[in-house]
């Protein structure tokens, strides 16, 4: 390899997805040069392997089980999903898996952009290898943020390679409906892959190795989901592990811990992320590479003054929401230090991160769907908050009957007894995912529950389960 240049920069962001990017864009709006870096695609997992194509392929399915719920629409339903117009729609969300509408907006920021592998070389220093195998020097006057984020993480298992296993990115990308498909795993990724493909038709299997589905959220979030899952036909097995897998004559046979034959044309792997930072030259900076990125509030990488990490690649909070509040954060506390400010690092300040700790929303597109925000009952009481728990069924709110008929669903909120504050707010039901950045705004504003009683819910909404939810704790 031949070093072509060197240049020297403000800043340097090593990776542009969507979290990268946004922290390019703060630092240039604080008129600091900046330099991005990118191996794949401008945009990442988020825009082409993850929430755009399995939001662009869920929506379809969930607004048919929506339009099933209403009489004069119900019979126009019956038929199956157009398969190849879903699949078409969702390659228009991807672009066609092509980036250069993104490299435009990253070129209307003023940042340069570099196309290859970054790999820290030192502080402060980046090497860039070109796909001609050219290289390139980048140095940072002030600050390296990394926003590489994460890669599926596979198992351990005997001839895995050889069967050619699907991940998130196959599932989100797939060209066909497999006929048969066996999803193992329980997380967000696995219910709303099985969720999409089940409606879309295949004969979906879902292996899940704990007590059942969703297992980070309240547990009648995933028992919910999965009874709807078992009424679209897909086949849920729990306390269920793969023990081995392999192909033979084109077709998948895994063997779960049970001793069950299990075959399917293809085979997805949801068990969990690892992150982007085997490749990335961690060692030169006393680091371990392969590892997770530990930061302070304001993304500064532990034991560095110059070094920060945004996004999945933290581990903070795995979502491209909440990377994007941590590049805004980045973006401000880099060009803060940048001009000798005094950093507003207290909680909720301008430079800390604080809503990662408290207030962390999550929608699971699924029928129906799953969305919290903050603790679950059992995270709250082991953090050792005195709470109690209030539950709603959602039949007891008008909205939820005008939404379609047979509407089932539950709420759940999880109040501070000390503070009279919420930790935490869980929904279940159709149409659910709009009504979290409510609970959120409440946690994150720390909004005393005879505060909540004066914000009044619009009559026939599903919004007033907030009242039926104040209604409850006050009079238990």
């Amino acid at each position: 390899m031949t070093e072509t240049e060197s240049n020297t920069y403000d800043v340097v962001v090593i990776g542009a997805g969507p979290v990268g990017e946004n922290v390019a864009d703060r630092t240039r709006a604080a008129g600091l040069t900046t330099a991005v870096v990118e191996s794949e695609l401008l945009g990442g997992e988020c825009s082409y392997w993850a929430c755009m194509p399995s939001k662009a392929l869920l929506r379809p399915v969930i607004a048919q089980a929506d339009a099933r719920r209403l009489p004069g629409l119900a019979q126009a339903m019956r038929g199956p999903l157009d398969t190849p117009a879903v699949l078409a729609r969702r390659d228009e969300y991807t672009s066609h898996w092509h980036d250069d509408g993104q490299a435009d907006w990253l070129a209307g920021t003023g940042a340069d952009l570099y196309r290859g592998q970054g790999r820290l070389a030192g502080p402060r220093t980046v090497t860039v290898t070109g796909p001609d195998g050219t290289l390139t020097t980048l140095t940072a006057r002030h600050a390296v943020a990394v926003a590489t984020g994460t890669r599926a993480r596979l198992p351990d298992l005997p001839g895995l390679a050889e069967v050619g296993p699907w991940t998130s990115r196959e599932a989100t990308s797939a060209k066909a409906a497999p006929g048969r498909l066996i999803v193992v795993g329980g997380g967000v990724v696995a219910a709303e892959m099985a969720t999409a493909w089940q409606a879309l038709g295949s004969r979906v299997t879902v292996l899940v190795r704990g007590k059942g589905l969703l297992g980070t959220m309240e547990p009648f979030a995933g028992e919910l989901v999965a009874e709807a899952l078992t009424g679209a036909g897909a086949d849920i097995r729990t306390g269920t592990s793969v023990e081995s897998v392999r192909r033979e004559n084109g077709t998948v046979v895994a063997v779960t811990s049970a001793g069950d034959r299990i075959e399917a044309d293809e085979i997805l792997f949801a068990t969990g992320r690892a992150p982007r930072t085997d490749d990335l030259g961690l060692e030169t900076v006393g680091l371990e590479p392969g590892s997770w990125l530990d930061t302070d509030d304001s993304l500064r990488v532990t034991g560095t003054d110059w070094l920060y990490a945004v996004g999945d690649v933290n581990h903070r909070a795995l979502l491209t929401h909440q990377g994007k509040y941590q590049a805004r954060i980045a973006g401000a506390a880099i060009a803060a230090r940048a001009a000798g400010d005094t950093l507003l690092e207290e909680p909720w300040g301008a430079h800390a991160a604080t809503a990662d700790h408290h207030a962390v929303p999550q929608v699971v597109f699924t029928d129906p769907e799953a969305a919290a925000v903050g603790l679950s009952l059992a995270e709250a009481e082991q953090a050792g908050h005195r709470v109690r728990a209030v539950d709603v069924e959602f039949s007891s709110v008008a909205g939820a009957g005008l939404y379609g008929d047979g509407y089932r669903g539950r709420a759940r909120m999880v109040v501070d007894l000390e503070d009279e504050i919420l930790r935490g707010v869980t929904f279940v039901g159709p149409g659910v995912g709009e009504l979290i950045h409510s609970a959120t705004v409440a946690i994150a504003g720390r909004v005393p529950v005879d505060r909540l009683w004066h914000a009044v819910p619009s009559y026939p909404t599903l919004s007033e389960v907030w009242l039926r939810l104040l209604e409850a704790y006050r009079d238990n």
